[in-house]
């Protein structure tokens, strides 16, 4: 399974064809875009494998293999031997994450090797604005986190994937240094916004994925004795501000559809919906 032609591992030579493959759906593949940008496909740089699936010589479908499985363009024969190439590699994601209907195929595939999944979530509205929100105020107190602000920033992010994923970051098999790592560069590269008081983040939000197309917005939490106060949509909105201004025309973000505040919460500062992503995680 592992030599089929139709999948081989990409490298630079393949940049062109990759970012091509990836333009089609900016928003969607706004997380495998960025690794693609900042690596140039450098394996040593990616943090994973990139898979390609080739028809009739071209390129058509990539997969990122790593800490997350990442579908990108995959058909039905595209998902079968990506499938096939993970289950003779043997899992070693915490997750697959990626547009709904291509990590259902996928998991249809793996599921009765892998499984069963601790979470799945089966629908996560993908949402885009191109606009600064209207009729919000952006919080003036919303700041961009400081390099040596790492000791106040880390419990409110460390709350935040808990209560998200439902496992603590600090848990896993290298005690969180990995990702006490990404959230030092997310500080470091000043794309993590917070409001604090009393000597604690009672809000924070990240721009993520940064691509010339679009960013992503992650990690949106706000104190949980703090909700209920607006101070995530005027949050939100200063952070929606910066990231038009300084870093990509389109802000995307995607949420469980099950949560009805964060929903009419992204409505109200303007967010459309324009497709659906589904994470399956272990």
């Amino acid at each position: 399974m592992l030599t089929t032609p139709a999948v081989r591992l990409l490298d630079a030579r393949e940049l062109t064809a990759a970012l091509d493959v990836l333009s089609r759906d900016p928003v969607a593949n706004a997380f495998v875009t960025a690794r693609v940008l900042d690596s140039r496909l450098d394996p040593r740089r990616l943090g994973g494998e990139m898979w390609g699936w080739y028809h009739r010589g071209e390129l058509h479908a990539l997969c990122f293999a790593g800490a997350n499985l990442v579908p990108v363009g995959a058909g039905p024969a595209a998902v079968r031997a990506f499938a096939e190439r993970a289950l003779a590699q043997g899992r070693r994601c915490s997750s697959i994450v990626g547009p709904a209907d291509q990590v259902g195929a996928l998991w249809s595939h793996l599921e009765h090797r892998w499984g069963p999944a601790r979470t799945i979530r089966e629908r996560q509205p993908l949402m885009v604005t191109d606009t600064r929100p209207m009729g919000v105020a952006p919080d003036p107190r919303v700041r961009r986190a400081r390099r040596n602000e790492m000791e106040l920033v880390m419990p409110a992010c460390v709350a935040m994937f808990t209560e998200e994923v439902g496992v603590s970051p600090l848990s896993a098999v290298d005690g969180g240094l990995a990702y006490q790592s990404r959230v030092a560069e997310t500080v470091g590269e000043g794309r993590c916004f917070v409001r604090v008081e009393d000597g604690r983040v009672v809000f924070k939000a990240e721009i993520g994925a940064v691509t010339p197309a679009a960013c992503q917005l992650q990690g949106v939490w706000t104190a949980p004795d703090r909700r209920g106060a607006g101070l995530a949509t005027a949050g939100l909105a200063k952070v929606i501000g910066h990231a038009l201004a300084e870093t990509a025309p389109l802000v995307s973000l995607y949420v469980n559809d099950f949560n009805a505040p964060a929903l009419a919460t992204y409505r109200r500062l303007g967010f459309a919906e324009v497709g659906a992503l589904r994470s399956i995680l272990f």
